[in-house]
């Protein structure tokens, strides 16, 4: 810190010395340990947190680190990425160019793939030397920076990167969340920053007066309450006041004493240019302020000049600062509340019509716009597009208080109010958006605007698997009439939507053909999605797998974002070839909808065995809904991941994973998470041996809805069949089995349709020969686990008929084909079926169950990337060898860790070394 007449040595060192050397031992170990680290240094405004951060960067320096440091602020913090910018833009060596960093977050508009690539920066100059990357203040930081610095820390545990973040003990949030998500994964500390003892005081005053402190002048330190800034101040009025006048006249009593002491001797016109610059923020454009002082900017040199002469200013070349926040709040508040208001209004129409964008003038707006501003709105509503892809809750909230500026009055308010469910709805926060929705239509809109109302509304309904609900509002608006054609094919195309949930695919098919035709006419891109959408889900539910292809493909080539949707249209087709071709392909382009990337990239390990890559997938894809909010297929993923732990013999694992799926399918109870849960819930009391609650749960999926149509016969018609059977059930058995074979019949070209519908028939007729022919057609089937069950049931049913010879080659190829995925319950069960059979080939083919420690507990993925993380790949290279999501690669890399129980890329390397190859 620095007072009027120069700086001051060690001024904010003083009493320090403890929490220093806790930050000091963190740089070291980071480096020592290779191992991320993270801390936050709290306290009061002016306590010393930035210049104990400052000290330590400087160490971290010393130490051989690359670092980069940066300062939130309170009036910029809206623009995606602010913050976080100045820590990868400015240091030593910055982690990224201005041009690198423009093109990041141009061009991409995804928080987790912008997220991701900033980890792969830092992650690489982590390879070579430790990174350290600073904030201050961040409990101003962007909604974004906070979101990347939530994600981070605990992505990059693994790399020598350290964490260093400082921030006020109000307003409480920020910090805590990013610490909160860091823990757990890396060394997570909090530093509390106290007022400074009596001697430390002291020392600040011999520091500044060189010479010995006399009683008055303690007397007066005492009104800083141990706060080293204010007294930095009031000593700093003390050496000018030697000079100038007595300690009494300019060391008035209060928080900001010495502060307005100053300001008091200041120029008039000083005063005013310093206001100025307290509205614009802690870090303003010389020019901006003379433009809203309303001069030439030479005519105000004077008075830069003396602000700075005063240390209350610096000037780093390209801005002016105040030197700490509490000088700009002292300075701010010295200004009329109505007088911000209406300068911070001015602020803004400055900054946009001297070229800024309009997120650059919303933190005014939200400060200085008044009812009826409808030059504000539009600048809210150009900020909310802006940001609405990367931080669509800060959108949200501008398009919130942009409807609060327009008069219920004005015409005005439905078009706002529409762009406000759009992104309350893109938030997650859907009963806002419909609450918001509904009230704005209760105003009688005119039919236009009552129409386009409805049709956000109708987006916000779909997200809350109100299907039904949907379906009466967009008639109830097509009924109404007047609106335009694009939003006409809008509503059309939603009522498709909402009628693929219903019983009558037949006319809901010919609504979205409709749809589809309305949609073309008018060109409407929005409208095209929407009938598409409505198509493929009706496509799918009716089990037409060649036609939800079509539609998927055609969604997919409009829009980019439904590549899912056409991967899984895939993988229905048994065309796994193409599946991994367009999912290699959205991982080289850096897709969107990363989640359901990982949704798809699930469902085709799942339906090539790949039973640990599919785990680690689907736990992938639920972090990555969790950490944008936006949970579409947790349900289905924690069934699979349950049907998973049930294969391995994991029951306590596959009851955990059935009770997440029950508490997940409270917040999404649509029929077709409910088929699932309840499907799976047979599964479990087949295991547990209960047949009648099995039945039971079979039957309550055929209330829900025809079984076909929500998608689980392609390959579970055989388990739904055993378990009718098992429960004495056999009429239930019968009408699956004729599912199956109708599924089998819209689809003759996928060959594990018509081998699992000659399965389901053989068993309900318990005949070898239709079993073997269900191998046979299953030969083409890329399905390995289908494959095995069907092999399994054949042999069971040969060894009934009494061809031991024959059971035991079909039970052999089971047990192996299990075994082989890493079903080991279903592989021991046949080993014993074998060994029953007196067959020679069931001794000694069991499999020993995997540890839970140790390089044999790890999966051959986990050890494929262990070895090329040890050989210095980081997680995009070691991703682009093995052609998965560098999401992935994190997951399988935190289990190594934790398997192996080391905390470092070093680590890792130093044990792999020493093993043979594999």
């Amino acid at each position: 810190m620095s007072g009027a007449g120069g700086p001051l040595s060690r001024s904010g060192l003083r009493g320090r010395e403890a929490e220093l050397a806790e930050l000091a031992a963190l740089i070291a170990s980071v480096a020592r340990t290779g191992s991320g680290g993270l801390a936050l240094v709290r306290g009061e405004p002016g306590i010393g947190k930035s210049t104990l951060l400052a000290e330590a960067v400087a160490q971290a320096r010393a130490a051989g680190y690359s670092a980069g440091a940066g300062k939130a602020d309170e009036l910029h913090h809206i623009v995606p990425l602010s913050s976080l910018a100045a820590c990868v833009l400015h240091g030593d060596r910055p982690l990224l160019s201005g041009d690198a960093f423009a093109d990041l977050a141009r061009h991409h508009d995804q928080r987790i793939w912008l997220v991701e690539r900033l980890a792969e920066v830092i992650e690489a100059r982590a390879g070579s030397v430790p990174v350290l990357i600073a904030l201050d203040d961040v409990q101003w930081a962007d909604p974004l920076s906070r979101f990347a610095l939530q994600q981070l820390p605990a992505r990059l545990r693994t790399s020598p990167v350290l964490w260093l973040l400082a921030g006020r003990r109000e307003p409480a949030g920020p910090a805590e969340e990013i610490v909160a998500a860091a823990t757990g994964h890396l060394p997570a500390t909090t530093v509390s920053l106290g007022p400074l003892s009596g001697t430390a005081i002291a020392q600040l005053a011999g520091d500044t007066l060189g010479a010995a402190v006399d009683a008055r002048v303690r007397d007066l330190l005492d009104g800083a309450g141990g706060n080293p800034f204010l007294a930095v101040e009031m000593l700093a009025g003390l050496r000018t006041a030697g000079r100038a006048g007595t300690p009494d006249d300019l060391v008035p009593q209060g928080l900001v004493v010495g502060v307005r002491g100053r300001l008091k001797s200041l120029d008039p016109g000083t005063l005013r240019f310093l206001q100025m610059g307290a509205v614009l923020g802690r870090r303003f454009s010389f020019h901006d302020a003379a433009a809203l002082c309303g001069v030439p900017a030479a005519a105000l040199i004077p008075a830069l000049e003396e602000a700075v002469r005063a240390g209350l200013l610096d000037d780093d070349g390209d801005h002016l600062v105040f030197r700490h926040d509490l000088l700009r709040q002292a300075v701010y508040a010295d200004i009329p509340p109505s007088a911000r208001k209406a300068l911070h209004r001015e602020a803004a129409r400055g900054l946009v019509t001297g070229g800024g964008r309009a997120v650059d003038a919303v933190p005014h707006l939200l400060r200085g716009a008044l009812p009826g501003d409808e030059e504000a709105v539009e600048l809210l509503r150009q900020a909310a597009d802006a940001v609405l892809p990367v931080t669509p809750g800060l959108a949200a909230d501008l398009m919130t208080r942009a409807l609060e500026l327009v008069p219920s009055a004005r015409p005005l308010r439905f078009a706002v109010g529409e762009q406000a469910v759009h992104c309350l709805t893109r938030a997650g926060r859907n009963r806002e958006a419909l609450a918001t929705g509904d009230r704005l239509l209760a105003d009688r809109p005119p039919p236009e605007e009552f129409g386009r109302l409805q049709a956000a509304v109708g987006g916000t309904l779909w997200s809350m698997d109100l299907a039904g609900e949907l379906r009466r509002r967009a008639e109830a608006a097509l009924a109404l009439g007047g609106a335009a054609p694009e939003t006409e094919a809008r509503l059309a195309g939603l009522r498709a939507l909402a009628m693929s949930r219903e019983h009558d695919l037949v006319a809901a098919r010919e609504t979205g053909e409709s749809a589809l035709r309305a949609a073309t006419a008018v060109g409407d891109r929005e409208a095209h999605v929407l009938a598409l959408s409505g198509l493929g889900e009706i496509a799918q539910n009716a089990g037409e797998n060649a036609i939800a292809l079509e539609r998927f493909a055609a969604l997919s080539a409009i829009d980019a974002a439904f590549l899912p949707e056409e991967i899984v249209a895939h993988l229905h087709m048994d065309d796994f070839e193409a599946g991994e071709r367009l999912l290699g392909r959205a991982t080289d382009a850096g897709a969107t909808r990363q989640a359901m990337l990982l949704w798809a990239q699930g469902q085709h390990d799942w339906g090539l065995g790949r039973l640990d890559d599919a785990d680690a997938d689907f736990v992938t894809m639920e972090r990555l809904e969790d950490e944008v909010r936006v949970c579409v297929q947790q349900v289905n993923g924690r069934v699979i991941r349950s049907r998973i732990a049930l294969l391995r013999g994991d029951r306590d694992g596959a009851r955990d994973h059935l009770a997440a799926a029950r508490e997940r399918l409270d917040a999404k109870p649509n029929p077709g998470n409910t088929a699932a849960v309840r499907f799976l819930e047979a599964l479990h009391a087949e295991a547990d041996g209960d047949t009648g609650l099995a039945v039971d749960r079979i039957r309550h999926v055929q209330r829900e809805g025809a079984f076909m149509r929500w998608r689980l016969l392609r390959d579970s018609a055989g388990s739904a069949v055993r378990i009718a059977l098992g429960g004495a059930a056999p009429e239930l058995a019968e009408d699956l089995a004729a599912q199956a074979e109708a599924h089998a019949g819209r689809n003759p070209a996928v060959p594990t349709a018509g081998g699992v519908a000659a399965q389901a028939r053989g068993l309900v007729r318990n005949d070898p020969v239709t079993l073997a022919h269900a191998v046979e057609l299953l030969g083409a089937s890329p399905r390995p686990l289908v494959r095995a069950a069907a092999h399994a049931d054949l042999g069971r049913a040969l060894l009934a008929a009494g061809r031991e010879r024959q059971a035991v080659a079909a039970l052999t190829y089971a047990r192996d084909a299990f075994a082989g995925s890493g079903a080991h319950a279903e592989a021991a069960r046949l080993r014993r079926a074998l060994e029953g059979a007196g067959a020679p080939g069931g001794r000694g083919a069991a499999a020993a169950p995997r540890p839970v420690q140790g390089w044999g507990a790890l999966t051959p993925s986990e050890r494929k990337i262990a070895r090329l993380v040890a050989q210095g790949h980081t997680n995009r290279s070691a991703a682009d060898l093995l052609v998965v999501s560098p999401h992935t690669v994190n997951t399988h890399l935190t289990s190594v860790f934790r398997k192996l129980s080391v905390n470092s890329r070093v680590q890792l390397a130093n044990l792999v070394m020493g093993l043979p190859d594999d």
